[in-house]
């Protein structure tokens, strides 16, 4: 099964969870939804929900809750990347201006706390505790990973584990706990949630592996523009972190400089390229990246041959395989 046939084959679930979410956002204060659907609607591959979609199916469960717990789960990821935007002071979000940038800090911080009040209310809403538990655990999690990124912003001293650790609280855990829940909708008993937890653990620090790794391998073209975005946020990711701990004195001082500057310019960018290519730092990445998805892939081995086994697969081969 491919990505593509994994859409067709969910397409229709995936469009009630769209529904629930347009219902959702209903205020009587229209900017609310002015705001969460400029960023829902500006793309997006419906990712996390497509999980928590496959794992109820995989655990035998078709039923209603379902569909609002998707929702709830893409809204605590909108929530984070509102958030993310105005801490990262970014401009654009998925090639479209970000909310920050049109509305103001304000807007998206107050927005983003409303979608969190929302999922929590859709979550009670839901009369699962231990759902809602697994969920309340997860956002101070994140909110946990959202701060220690910060404190490691610019910090050209991070470690690889430092990294991995702020890759887990701000991405794999809200994955991993898509996973979860599908399972728990199932009445799945306790190994077998753990094991889809862990498959969602894996493929999050995948996921986001590979997405920084795209930072470094845009094309010649985009010199100045997609590469580089991270180190302008200040961010150290692991192709650059790998790099300059097996670098020389002399390059690790120059790439130092480099990034102290702001804003950077494309000879600075070139330069650290260079650097990550001259000491494999993207193949690093890469392999870390097929680490986790193969122990994601294994946390499966348990559940029997089935379509949303087949589909769970497909989309952890999908994480490596992705260019955008």
């Amino acid at each position: 099964m491919q990505i593509q046939d994994v859409f067709v084959r969910y397409g229709e679930d995936l469009r009630q969870a769209e529904e629930h979410m347009d219902r959702y956002l209903r205020s009587e204060v229209n900017l609310i939804p002015e705001v969460i659907h400029h960023l829902i609607g500006s793309g997006g591959k419906r990712f996390r929900p497509l999980l928590l979609l496959l794992s109820a199916d995989l655990c035998g469960y078709r039923g209603d809750r379902r569909h609002p717990l998707a929702a709830v789960i893409e809204f605590i990821h909108t929530a984070t990347l509102l958030h993310d935007d105005v801490i990262d002071n970014a401009k654009t979000r998925r090639g479209k201006t970000s909310a920050n940038r049109i509305w103001g800090n304000a807007a998206s911080v107050l927005v983003g706390d409303f979608l969190y009040s929302k999922s929590f209310k859709l979550m009670t809403d839901c009369g699962n505790l231990e759902i809602i538990k697994l969920l309340s655990a997860t956002t101070n999690v994140m909110s946990e990973g959202e701060v220690f990124q910060l404190v490691k912003c610019g910090d050209v001293n991070i470690t690889e584990q430092e990294y991995l650790t702020i890759v887990e609280k701000k991405t794999a855990v809200l994955i991993a706990a898509a996973c979860a829940v599908g399972g728990m909708l199932g009445t799945a008993e306790g190994p077998r949630v753990d094991a889809l937890s862990r498959y969602g653990r894996g493929v999050g620090m995948a996921f986001q592996i590979t997405d920084d790794t795209l930072d470094y391998t845009a094309e010649e073209a985009a010199f100045g523009k997609a590469i580089g975005k991270d180190l302008e946020e200040g961010k150290l990711t692991l192709p650059l972190i790998f790099a300059l701990a097996n670098c020389k004195p002399e390059e690790r001082e120059a790439a130092q400089k480099a990034i102290a500057r702001r804003p950077l310019d494309e000879t600075a960018v070139r330069g650290i390229f260079t650097l990550i290519r001259s000491h494999d730092g993207i193949g690093h990445a890469l392999r870390r990246a097929r680490n986790y998805v193969d122990d994601a892939k294994e946390a499966l081995a348990s559940f029997p041959d089935c379509e949303a086994k087949e589909a769970l697969l497909a989309v952890a081969d999908f994480v490596l395989e992705r260019k955008t």
